[in-house]
Parts: structure tokens; C-alpha cells; sequence
């Protein structure tokens, strides 16, 4: 669904644009809400509001019995917030998320299938930086034949 790396820098107004790619694929699936929140490695998880019910749907089955699942859902869930980008695809991202991911102003926006996420670009490049050398033994321990 979304796919793709697109370089962008914070607007003047500290606004993140989506990529004019994914603008138009939401608009052609009728996306008119997403959801941001955190998400690993240091980066944000924005979803569309179908994606993010089928996420809430499964997170809210962890048993609230377990440590684990509490806290993963406070974190994951208290950053949270609905988006919904203006007809330039412009949205402004919560301070607390951007001191989470720590973004400043270049931003990194990635497709990543079902969900985009939105990086530093700082943070994108190192990750980039050590994850491409293992890209391969990562796939030969995911993905079977």
C-alpha cells in the first residue's frame, strides 16, 4: 500500500507534509484519518483509521494481567493522536512525539506496506547505516523457502 523513502524538512510552522504519492493514494482509498503514535526504534507509526482498528484490536487483546502488556499499551497507546492533514496533506506532529523520535527538521518519510513512518533523518540514516550490512542474514532468518 505505502511505499517508499521521501526526504522533507519540517515546514515554518513545524508541519509535516506527506508524500504527494501517499496523499493521492488516500485520497483514492477514501484515507481521511490516520493515527501517530510511537513506534521502535525511535521513529513514528501513522496509520490509516482502518489500520489503527485492526492495531487497537489487537493490542487490546494482551491480558491486562500481564506487566508487559500494560506497559507496552500505556506507551503505545497515551502517544497516540487522529490526524487529519489538511488538503496539502500538511499535519503538525505533537511535540512530545517529535522529542520521542527526536525530530527536529529534516524528516525521513517512509512506506512500510500497511503503515508510514516518519524519522529523523539523523536517526534514518544510522539505522540505515546498520541495518543494510545485515539486510541479508535478516532475510535468510525471516523468510523461508
Amino acid at each position: 500500500m505505502f511505499y517508499g523513502e521521501y526526504l522533507h524538512n519540517l515546514d515554518e510552522k513545524g508541519r509535516i507534509v506527506l508524500p504527494a504519492k501517499f496523499r493521492q493514494l488516500a485520497k483514492s482509498k477514501i484515507i481521511k484519518k490516520f493515527y501517530l503514535t510511537r513506534g521502535m526504534e525511535k521513529c513514528l507509526f501513522l496509520f490509516s483509521e482502518q489500520e489503527w482498528k485492526g492495531q487497537e484490536e489487537r493490542f487490546k487483546a494482551l491480558s491486562i494481567m500481564k506487566k508487559d502488556a500494560r506497559s507496552f499499551n500505556r506507551i503505545y497507546f497515551s502517544g497516540a493522536t487522529e490526524i487529519m492533514p489538511d488538503s496539502q496533506g500538511r499535519f503538525l506532529i505533537p511535540s512530545y512525539l517529535k522529542d520521542y523520535a527526536d525530530i527536529r527538521k529534516e524528516i525521513v518519510v517512509i512506506g512500510v506496506s500497511s503503515r508510514i513512518e516518519v524519522w529523523s533523518r539523523d536517526r534514518w540514516n544510522e539505522f540505515c547505516k546498520t541495518q543494510l550490512k545485515n539486510f541479508e542474514e535478516i532475510a535468510e532468518k525471516l523468510i523461508e523457502e
